[in-house]
């Protein structure tokens, strides 16, 4: 499993966007390709494009199958037979129909058993939308397309900092209403999982926030830690999770108080990504968490502002590389840990005993 070089999808994301950029410059290392074999689902064209107007070296070869795809060089599987035009920094449906083509071929892909993790690139939200992309971001998406019926978790990462959010893509004013101690307690469990499969963290610390101001100060700023955050923490802990609070979310990043947990449960979106983006802005790395199917992506967006600059940060989509491939190392471990388990060799209750000694003596 170690030596399995591990087959990585990567969507184009918005070709308006960096996406291109940061893919060409991370696999500009050919040391890359000791780790994975990439495959860009997206167009030729398009790629070859921004290779040129950006005066990068990055060669790569062209597919039409994931069958074709080479060990030791990109590849770039054509998802397209339009010719999409690139206009930098411009939000363009057509531009959104190609990120769309990208993203359903490779989820097709990975059905197939073709690919065996998917790292994203950034999409403008509202260029995407369509018949096909009714959906408020990459997260939800696939979820619907490959979870299986299991609920994701958006987790913000870098090294030992992992930000996961108990809503995601949600206005603020419909926040406090989604939280409910049923949510939480279905985010705790899962991402509780996830440290202890995808990170290999055996005994995982959680932290988790308040919603309110000074954690709703006893009931005088709203009463949702007392009546909802408080009972879900209660009943997990029961359960043997680790986790602990709520913590008043404004100086827990900025204290340090966050190096103490192996996980920071954030209530909504910008209450976990501000301070993780301020904290990991040029390597942090989006997670999706709870599925059968390991996604990563870059924590940035399509920084429209720099796009066809040449001024694109890497760093982040090489790093989504490098968590996918560990994740994907993780869980078939953890898979092959649990594969045979070890037939019980103690009495464990009484009403076993009689059972254990028959097995006994018919092994015997």
């Amino acid at each position: 499993m170690e030596n399995h070089k591990i087959r990585i999808g990567i969507t184009q994301g918005d070709i308006n966007g960096v996406g291109y950029e940061v893919i060409l410059k991370t696999f500009s290392d050919p040391l890359m390709f000791d780790l994975c074999t990439p495959i860009i689902y997206g167009s030729p064209k398009v790629a070859a494009y921004h290779r040129k107007s950006l005066d990068l070296q990055t060669s790569f070869s062209i597919i039409n199958s994931a069958h074709e795809a080479s060990n030791d060089r990109l590849s770039v599987l054509n998802c397209s037979n339009d010719e999409a035009k690139v206009e930098y920094a411009k939000p363009d449906p057509e531009a959104g129909r190609a990120a769309l083509e990208a993203l359903e071929r490779a989820v097709a892909d990975y059905r197939e058993g073709l690919i065996d993790v998917i790292v994203t690139a950034p999409i403008n939200k509202h260029s995407i939308q369509s018949e096909g992309f009714a959906f408020s971001g990459h997260t939800e998406y696939i979820q619907e397309k490959l979870g299986a019926g299991h609920e994701s978790l958006m987790i913000l990462m870098k090294n030992d900092l992992r930000v996961a959010l108990v809503t995601t893509h949600l206005p603020i004013k419909d926040v406090a209403a989604a939280i409910t101690k049923e949510r939480i307690v279905e985010k705790i469990a899962i991402f509780n999982q996830s440290l202890k499969r995808d990170f290999d963290i055996q005994a995982p610390r959680i932290a988790v926030l308040a919603l309110n101001p000074h954690a709703g100060d006893e009931g005088l700023i709203g009463d949702e830690e007392q009546t909802i955050i408080i009972p879900a923490i209660q009943e997990m802990t029961e359960k043997g999770v680790l986790c602990y609070g709520p913590y008043a979310a404004d100086g827990f990043m900025g204290s340090g108080n966050f190096s103490h947990f192996d996980g920071v449960l954030a209530m909504y979106h910008d209450q976990g990504l501000a301070p993780f983006k301020a904290l990991a802005m040029d390597d942090g790395v989006n997670f999706t968490a709870g599925l059968p199917v390991v996604r990563t992506s870059p924590a940035h967006g399509t920084a429209y502002d720099i796009a066809g600059k040449g001024l694109a940060n890497e760093e982040s989509f090489r790093q989504a590389i490098y968590t996918a491939i560990d994740v994907y190392r993780n869980r078939e471990r953890d898979k092959e840990a649990h594969a045979n388990p070890l037939r019980k060799q103690y009495y464990e209750k009484r009403d076993d005993s009689d059972k254990l000694k028959l097995d006994a003596v018919d092994d015997e």
